[in-house]
């Protein structure tokens, strides 16, 4: 069993910065790619970024330049950098953890919520 555990949401001006946590639990865990993806009240949930094991990464077109997903493989954690924050930006933000055992398996975080308000 894999837990996912994220930190760093709250409230934020417009034009600030946020860094968000999620630390996979579990033993032996090998995750394939991790990655957060957002829901606004009315909207579906959506990428925001994600970075594979080897490093590779992707993001929406709406956070590029803005954003930065990074990993410590070692602590299996990854950390989601926010910068020149936007109201639209403004949502729960989910963790996923995509993982290796024996097939693929999906895992999500509980969610934390990010406020982007003057």
């Amino acid at each position: 069993q894999v837990q996912l555990v994220e930190s760093g949401g709250g409230l934020v001006q417009p034009g600030g910065s946020l860094r968000l946590s999620c630390a996979a639990s579990g033993a032996d865990v090998d995750i394939v790619a991790m990655g957060w993806y957002r829901q606004a009240p009315g909207k579906q949930r959506g990428l925001v970024a994600t970075i594979t094991s080897g490093g590779a990464t992707v993001y929406a077109d709406s956070v590029k330049g803005r954003f930065t997903i990074s990993r410590d493989s070692a602590k299996n954690t990854n950390y989601l950098q926010m910068n020149s924050l936007k109201s639209e930006d403004t949502a729960v933000y989910y963790c996923r953890a995509v993982v290796q055992i024996g097939s693929l398996v999906d895992y999500w975080g509980q969610g934390t919520q990010v406020t982007v308000s003057a």
